[in-house]
């Protein structure tokens, strides 16, 4: 029964992601009606088996469509809105999977992640930040788990207790800084995918450059707060080897994301189609073809065979709670926000006459802060939008509005302790993951907010 229930989630999985390529892709009607419908039935399926925790978030779910149903007519658009999002968002974390799945099994990425993971002292955290970005685009929240692994192995052979201690910390945080970073500009996030979604008038193209400014502040300010408040310690740690290899073992990724990269913008400009619909089916069909290059010299038909179904029938269903609270947190901030738009208006506040600069930077502030309480930033976000008024009445362009979205959503995977990047820094530094978000993140926080809550303004033309 175990295996059926794990084959029944692997497959319902894949075959919301092959509905939702078709949505993207102009299908027509029926697929929109589809990915509604499977995700539905995808939820109803996978709520008895996560744990209660996740299962809050579908109660909520459900209490809000209620409470919407008595309230609105157009109750069951909104929940079809909802559900077409879950859709989307569960759809692009599968595809997301899928490269992650072929990638951390390949010995040619864990001979890089290990060169960059025994680089000497004093180009460490910077070669842990950027190349870290590089595996980032690739792995996703994968790269904490193959790096921090390789990290903390390389950390544990130092002797001295304090020092050891420290190093863990600093590559621990440099790897997590530099995966954060990726979040403002990357098409395989879900800050872009999401925030590019609910924002009209924008698109990965038009917030690419300033998100990439964005996160090179946060990745410089990570490292000089790194080399400003380096520790001193009495005592000369270990003389360590160099790492073997040089810097071209980074080539296969670097391929990789060229292969992702151009296949995107050679697609976008032939088609048209917004470019998180073209990531989920570009990245799976990249996997699939790497896959298929390795079993050339691994065992031919058999390796595929082998990989597609350890990722159906295996991985997939092993991270159905992470699906099951990213499909939520998209629906709970759809049908929440259907609720609380009338409750604004009924109360008679009108946030139209707060000043646009201190919406835009409440941004950078209070997706954080929300992390802290347990919100998922794709709730935060789909429930702070529609509450918001427009860019046009605020005076600034969408592209803007995305700009201090996402700074906010990255600073709040740093922070939050609820999310995935700070629990596994935490489990690889036997610390709490409060602990990493508050303490050794919250200078971080407090000096790179400030720092990118500037960047926002200027970028959105309010410090003249």
């Amino acid at each position: 029964m175990t295996n059926a229930i794990a084959a029944t989630t692997g497959l319902g999985l894949v075959f919301l992601t092959l509905v939702v390529v078709f949505a993207e892709w102009g299908a027509g009607d029926w697929a929109n009606g589809l990915q509604s419908l499977t995700a539905l039935v995808l939820l109803l399926v996978l709520a008895p088996q996560v744990r209660r925790g996740r299962q809050v978030f579908v109660a909520v779910g459900i209490v809000l469509t209620i409470g919407l149903a008595f309230q609105s007519p157009d109750w069951v658009t909104f929940a079809r809105v909802g559900l077409e999002k879950a859709a989307f968002i569960g759809a692009f974390f599968c595809a997301l999977a899928s490269l992650r799945s072929v990638a951390e099994g390949s010995p040619a990425i864990q001979n890089a992640g290990r060169f960059l993971a025994l680089q000497p002292p004093g180009r460490r955290y910077i070669a842990l930040t950027f190349g870290g970005q590089v595996f980032a685009l690739v792995l996703n929240y994968g790269a904490i788990a193959l790096l921090g692994g390789l990290a903390t192995a390389s950390a544990k052979t130092e002797q001295n207790p304090e020092i050891r201690r420290h190093r863990t910390r600093r590559m621990l945080l440099a790897i997590q800084r530099g995966f954060g970073s990726t979040l403002p500009w990357s098409p395989l996030s879900f800050a872009v995918a999401i925030t590019t979604a609910i924002i009209p008038g924008t698109t990965f193209v038009s917030v690419a450059v300033p998100g990439m400014v964005t996160g090179f502040l946060m990745a410089v300010t990570g490292w000089a707060l790194d080399t400003i408040f380096k520790p001193r310690i009495a005592g000369s740690p270990r003389i360590r080897q160099a790492p073997e290899g040089n810097w071209m073992l980074m080539s296969p990724l670097l391929i990789l994301l060229i292969t992702i990269m151009g296949g995107i913008g050679g697609l976008y400009m032939l088609t048209g189609i917004r470019v998180v619909g073209l990531v989920i089916l570009l990245v799976p069909t990249v996997a699939i073809f790497w896959v298929l290059v390795q079993s050339r010299s691994q065992g031919g038909t058999r390796r595929f065979r082998s990989w597609f179904r350890a990722y159906v029938f295996t991985e997939l269903p092993a991270v159905k709670g992470e699906v099951v609270l990213l499909m939520m947190a998209g629906y709970i901030g759809t049908v929440g926000s259907a609720l609380l738009v009338p409750a604004i208006a009924a109360s008679g506040l009108d946030l139209s006459g707060v000043p646009t600069s201190l919406i835009l930077v409440a941004f950078v502030f209070v997706i954080p802060a929300a992390g802290q309480i347990g919100m998922n930033p794709i709730l935060a976000v789909t429930l702070l939008v529609p509450v918001i008024p427009s860019a046009e009445l605020l005076g600034v362009t969408p592209t803007a509005v995305v700009v201090a979205l996402t700074a906010g959503w990255a600073l709040s995977g740093m922070t939050s302790p609820f999310t995935a990047s700070t629990l596994m820094v935490g489990a690889f530094g036997e610390v709490p993951a409060r602990h990493v978000g508050l303490v050794w993140n919250g200078g971080y926080f407090l000096v790179a907010s400030i720092i990118v809550s500037i960047w926002v303004l200027g970028f959105a033309g309010l410090l003249a």
